[in-house]
């Protein structure tokens, strides 16, 4: 039987491939350049699903993500996979004995920035150097032994380039959880046995009327009255003009008979465009991601 494609934002040793892992550890990954790579290799039938970050805890909305779903490519939402940010330090195993003396960190920008406070008291004097990705630092330092460098990032990616972690769990917050959702051009829901089910989400985008006073409070009451529990509203610039937004809704909810057309229906009465992007699990991960880091 033919392998599902699956792809990923790259490269190989990111977050991403480690969720891509988790969510499909025996399909065949693809590593993609950018976001809207991911979603145009599913659309042009390349790949059958893409993985891709929708949210952190800490950074928030990924808005290149919500963006391209809203303005470019409307691809449904089949499944989304939790998984928690664990950043470590790392350096050249020949530099073990000199990482206090680190002159440069590596890493993504929001990596560096969910260990501020780590590399403020340890490393205050190290340049922070951003790179594209984790992975992508953790090859510098690999490519560089001779300097003496560090690199914030994963095990996955120490392990994929043979660097040494020398101070673990080095983000500032605990609950560090990032939010990957898989799309496709199928909107049938995405059953991973592997992994737990941790709630059902549908979401949809709406654009408010622009002459309705009180237009969003009305959008809420529609939920409220329904006893429909948001676990996410969110504004983005519809980029028409200054104040004009769409907002992007999570309710914790499948999509049902009554209650979710309900609540589209009396949206659309009121002059809202309602576009529902999926109805969808909510996985985590049952097992220690150290077996999904392991997985070829």
């Amino acid at each position: 039987m033919e392998k599902t494609k699956i792809g990923y934002l790259g490269p190989v040793g990111t977050f991403t491939e480690v969720a891509t892992k988790t969510a499909f550890p025996k399909d065949d990954l693809y590593p993609c350049k950018t976001i809207p790579d991911c979603m145009e290799g599913v659309l042009e039938g390349e790949i059958d699903y893409c993985v891709v970050p929708i949210e952190n805890a800490i950074e928030g909305s990924v808005n290149l993500t919500v963006d391209y779903i809203f303005h470019e490519r409307a691809l449904p939402i089949v499944a989304e996979v939790v998984v928690p940010i664990k950043q470590h330090l790392m350096v050249h195993p020949q530099q073990i004995d000199e990482w206090q003396n680190i002159k440069k960190v590596h890493s993504h920008p929001q990596a560096i920035s969910q260990c501020h406070h780590f590399l403020k008291d340890t490393l205050p004097d190290a340049e922070r150097v951003f790179e594209n990705s984790t992975a992508s630092a953790a090859k510098w330092i690999k490519d560089h032994p001779e300097e003496c460098l560090g690199a914030i990032g994963n095990e996955s990616a120490a392990a994929l380039y043979g660097l040494k972690i020398i101070n673990w769990d080095v983000h500032d917050y605990e609950n560090n959880h990032t939010r990957f959702v898989v799309l496709s051009c199928k909107h049938a829901q995405l059953a991973l046995d592997h992994t737990a089910v941790l709630k059902d989400k549908t979401t949809m985008t709406i654009t408010l009327p622009s002459n309705l006073p009180g237009a969003l409070h009305q959008v809420l009451s529609a939920f409220v009255w329904r006893q429909i529990n948001l676990s996410k509203v969110e504004s983005r610039p519809t980029k028409t003009g200054l104040g004009n937004y769409f907002f992007i809704i999570d309710a914790d909810m499948k999509m049902d008979e009554i209650l979710i057309p309900g609540v589209k229906a009396e949206l659309e009465a009121l002059g809202c465009k309602v576009n529902i992007i999926g109805t969808y699990p909510c996985y985590g991960a049952k097992n220690k991601l150290k077996k999904v880091l392991t997985t070829d």
